[in-house]
């Protein structure tokens, strides 16, 4: 029988796209800034906010804080930071911004806050401030969430086209016996959070997916993000450890979902993808699986390259894909995305070299013309 060569995935093929506008570095006593999100405010300005970590600790639960920054020339240039949520008085932090105008017309800041407790991982509880005087003063916090661990990534609320306040989390129950798996997390599952009364109060909807294999894969759904197609279908994406994507459709506006399956146009390490429309185009921008996947860098330091998807069908097919980073050494994670004259901004974690990979942020403009056909 004759030997049969598997075609290498030769990613440094696509074209690459995209220049970078600002690079928020990382030094002594902070040591991560990311996750963030942007708004256009009234005044035509841009607003990004992200978490800015402060100590020398970097993990997810360690102390942070939601600072912002604003650009009056559509990201050429920024402001310095100014905190926009300073600390929590218990011990833990708040991270993971999304940003979104409201019905009413104020400002709306989704964040997580982390709580430290005895029993690892603690708690990370979903919140909401709101501002009516873009974004100069804020609101007492509402929450989101129930006590418990639940994941809602950066840049990822909606409003639906029905006026809802809409958005999906990754339950990681912290009451869960993790004894069995020998994780220190509990499976990922995923629930999705409404508001019918423009963020003043959220109901859970009740409704709980599942990944595959529970016997095999102790990480489950991870990081979900939503999109909204001109139909009214949401689409529920995944981060997992199955090596892509999976995702999940509801017809009802977010009441039941489908089974969750394999979404094999975005193959994935276990890494987070952000689907947003900017001008005729929706993209995504996701890590693929990376070259020799069986000598894969450690985990975090596999989400390279970060590759943009192109669809212009509204989201049904992406039949273009670009480069937006390509060096194996790096890695790049949790992007948020929005539109400018022209094209758009991406912000994403950059490891910079360091090999952590929660490290600086870099925000790269692309334009329309490096991605049209």
């Amino acid at each position: 029988m004759a030997n049969v060569k598997t075609p290498a995935r030769v990613y440094k093929t696509f074209q690459r796209v995209g220049k970078e506008v600002k690079f928020i570095g990382t030094g002594e006593g902070n040591p991560r800034n990311g996750e963030g999100a942007f708004l256009r405010l009234q005044n035509g300005n841009i607003l990004f906010a992200y978490t800015e970590y402060v100590g020398e600790d970097y993990h997810d639960a360690c102390r942070a804080h939601i600072v912002g920054m604003e650009s009056a020339d559509e990201g050429d240039t920024w402001t310095e930071p100014r905190v926009l949520l300073d600390f929590p008085t218990e011990k833990g932090n708040v991270m993971s911004v999304s940003l979104l105008r409201m019905n009413n017309g104020d400002v709306g800041l989704f964040y997580l806050q982390h709580v430290v407790t005895e029993v690892y991982p603690g708690l990370c509880l979903g919140k909401m401030i709101r501002s009516s005087d873009e974004g100069k003063t804020w609101s007492a916090p509402v929450a989101t969430t129930p006590r418990n661990y639940y994941v809602v990534n950066n840049d990822r609320v909606l409003c639906l086209q029905n006026g809802d306040i809409f958005f999906a989390a990754a339950l990681h129950n912290n009451a869960a016996d993790h004894s069995k798996t020998n994780e220190k997390i509990a499976r990922g599952v995923a629930c999705f959070f409404r508001s019918t009364d423009d963020g003043k109060t959220f109901r859970d909807e009740g409704v709980v997916l599942e990944a595959p294999f529970p016997d095999v894969d102790h990480v489950g759904l991870q990081e979900p993000g939503l999109f909204q197609f001109e139909d009214g279908t949401l689409w529920a994406y995944f981060r997992t450890r199955l090596g892509c994507q999976y995702r999940s459709l509801s017809t009802d506006n977010g009441h039941t979902w489908s089974a969750p399956m394999p979404d094999l146009r975005f193959t994935s390490p276990r890494a987070p993808m952000l689907v947003k429309t900017v001008g005729k185009y929706t993209v995504a921008v996701f890590n693929p699986v990376p070259e020799g996947a069986y000598t894969a860098p450690p985990f975090g330091m596999d989400r390279t390259p970060l590759m943009l998807s192109v669809s212009e069908d509204g989201g049904k097919s992406f039949p273009r894909a670009y480069l937006l980073e390509d060096d194996p050494k790096n890695a790049y994670c949790y992007p948020a995305v929005i539109e400018t004259p022209g094209g758009f901004l991406v912000a994403y974690y950059h490891s910079n070299g360091t090999g952590q990979f929660l490290n600086c942020t870099k925000i790269t403009r692309v334009l329309f013309d490096e991605i049209k056909e």
